[in-house]
């Protein structure tokens, strides 16, 4: 793992992950490393404590232990009960023995707060991070960027395209790639944007040629015409149909490309049935650092 602080759920299954999980040296081995390890929750306890499975082992992150700020009561305890059924990383904090019975005794707070300190040291404006869509409301995307560590995506900064609401392009569990507009030390606080790694006009209109027939969606109805969204971060005009409702997927004609306008004309052919998921996203900039973006460009 090059990455120390990949959101959670990245390391559970890899090789290294299980070999210190499953047996009591490697365990011991991860405490004095301080090494941060993933398991499954398999449960939360009527005092919200979680019960992580290990393979070999059960271990237990004490409700103090299971996210930074609960013991402060600056998190709620809604934090701690959706890890269930989840991953959660963790760093091993004692390997007792119970009545014969070994019981490693874990901290996610302390996973969360090396994650975070890791952040604030070297982030840098621009920098992208994977990151992991963990639940959405109305106004953004709440995701994962190290451990469990939350950021927000705004939902003006998910993509060119707008959008009635983030499950047009996100789905809780999704792994993504976010970029960092700020960082607020004094907060502990991660700001990011989305839509710039998903291309300029030109990138993504570099993909289409006039006389092609694609899908798109409605994504506005105005007077003049209906604009068709052919990608996250490219749009084009086609004439008005009094049958078209935003959100509507259609298949749509294309009948010329102005570069020099950065314009696209479409005729609207027919309405399609919904998908049940949204698009896979296509990615132009997956790693590194993009100080400057300028979608005209």
């Amino acid at each position: 793992m090059t990455n120390l602080f990949l959101p959670e759920g990245r390391r559970l299954r890899s090789p290294e992950n299980r070999a210190a999980c499953e047996s009591k040296q490697g365990l011991l081995q991860a405490m004095e490393r301080r090494e941060i390890l993933e398991g499954q929750v398999l449960c939360c306890t009527p005092e919200h404590d979680l019960v992580v499975d290990l393979g070999e082992f059960t271990g237990l992150i004490p409700r103090r232990e299971a996210a930074l700020g609960i013991a402060e009561g600056s998190t709620r305890e809604i934090a701690i009960l959706s890890r269930v059924g989840k991953a959660a990383a963790f760093t091993v904090e004692e390997v007792r023995s119970e009545e014969g019975v070994l019981r490693p005794i874990l901290s996610r707070r302390r996973a969360q707060q090396m994650a975070l300190d890791h952040l604030m040291d070297t982030l840098e404006l621009g920098q992208i991070l994977p990151a992991t869509v963990t639940h959405l409301e109305p106004f953004g995307a709440f995701v994962d960027i190290g451990c469990g560590v939350p950021s927000m995506i705004g939902i003006e900064n998910i993509s060119v395209s707008r959008i009635p609401h983030p499950d047009r392009r996100f789905t809780p569990g999704q792994e993504i790639f976010a970029r960092v507009t700020g960082v607020q030390p004094e907060l502990g606080r991660v700001l990011l944007s989305h839509k710039e790694l998903l291309g300029t006009w030109a990138e993504n209109a570099a993909a289409f040629h006039s006389g092609m027939t694609v899908t798109g969606y409605v994504r506005g109805i105005k007077d003049y015409g209906v604009f068709i969204e052919l990608t996250p971060n490219l749009s084009g005009l086609a004439e008005g149909r009094s049958d078209l409702r935003e959100g509507d997927r259609v298949s749509v004609y294309l009948k010329s490309i102005l570069p020099q306008r950065r314009k696209i004309k479409l005729h609207v052919l027919e309405r399609l049935s919904p998908e049940e998921r949204p698009a896979p996203l296509r990615y132009f900039y997956t790693e590194g650092v993009l100080r400057d973006w300028d979608y005209t460009a």
